[in-house]
């Protein structure tokens, strides 16, 4: 009974914590998407060169995209002209963060989380889409045929009736992006309630150790294990809770987000695999590096120092109290 009453009131510590800001992301969201449209982004990605790469990772980080949004965006952009690098940056870049994703770092992890994660993201898209220009080229525009990735999702449904910029960026904000990551997001706090009830406070440290062994850890969960940006937030913050270094869960929020088999499978036929080689190992040197400056240097103070009695906090649905 005690250990289902600490799940419970973990979980949901964890979502009312989140609560306000993920309301704010969503919002935000939502705006954004009636501002800045997918025919948008093609008119200004379309083409060659190492700007595009800056470009489409930067304008990846902040896009209120759902997982099965960015997807085909980005083989669209690739249709329209855009090069093979500038499609894997905004590949790259996009599902790693975004303003909701953001919005719940900050309230769960704290400010200098909630500035890394997207800084990672950026640079992420830039490095990977270099790399992808340098070795893999350009090659030919795919064709409609050839595209290799369709939306079926209700999130890319562009059917809908015509109706005020207000309301459809409320609609997208507060019912269509909810609904997307909704599941994944209830799942993901569940799991940190899990964590919180059946997994003693800084268990995992006495097992994994510190350094490189626990970030290896978190890539190999994060690489094949596919969980949106939002959603693996409050999952990170259970890993913390339960010993995992803050540098080993910044791999976990990096290379989770940025896998998944359906944009592997994008990359496969419509960059070809050189890209999906080289895409994949951009999540892998990103995320340990990341994790790595995390550890060797940052002042950890802000907003994570507040993490190591989280267990107590959470019983008494007081979490990431700040001092």
């Amino acid at each position: 009974m005690d250990l289902i009453l600490t799940f419970v009131t973990a979980s949901w510590a964890v979502f009312g914590a989140m609560a306000p800001y993920l309301l704010l992301g969503f919002v935000v969201a939502g705006l954004l998407s009636v501002v800045i449209s997918p025919e948008w982004i093609e008119r200004h990605l379309g083409g060659n060169g190492l700007g595009q790469v800056f470009k489409a990772s930067i304008f990846g980080v902040p896009l209120p995209l759902c997982s099965c949004g960015v997807i085909p965006v980005a083989a669209s952009l690739r249709r329209h002209g855009a090069s093979k690098g500038a499609t894997t940056a905004f590949l790259l870049s996009t599902p790693q963060t975004g303003v909701d994703s953001i919005a719940v770092t900050y309230g769960l992890l704290g400010p200098f989380l909630a500035v890394v994660r997207p800084v990672a993201a950026l640079v992420t898209g830039i490095f990977g889409g270099g790399l992808v220009q340098a070795f893999n080229g350009n090659g030919a525009a795919v064709s409609d045929s050839e595209e290799g990735a369709s939306c079926t999702d209700a999130c890319c449904d562009d059917e809908r009736p015509k109706r005020s910029k207000m309301v459809e960026a409320l609609h997208y904000g507060l019912v269509i992006l909810p609904r997307d990551i909704g599941r994944a997001l209830i799942l993901g706090v569940a799991i940190s309630g899990l964590i919180a009830a059946f997994v003693a406070p800084q268990a995992l440290e006495s097992y994994l150790g510190g350094g490189l062994w626990p970030m290896l850890a978190a890539m190999a969960i994060g690489i094949p294990l596919y969980v949106c940006a939002t959603a693996s937030t409050p999952i990170a913050l259970g890993l913390i809770h339960a010993g995992l270094s803050p540098g080993a869960a910044l791999v976990f929020l990096i290379s989770g987000p940025a896998t998944n088999t359906a944009a592997l499978t994008t990359l496969w036929k419509v960059l070809g695999r050189r890209a999906a080689v080289l895409y994949l190992i951009t999540v892998a040197v990103a995320s340990l590096a990341t994790g790595l400056a995390v550890l060797g240097g940052v002042p950890l103070g802000l907003g994570l120092a507040t993490l190591t009695p989280w267990r107590q906090r959470a019983s008494l649905g007081l979490i990431l109290a700040r001092s």
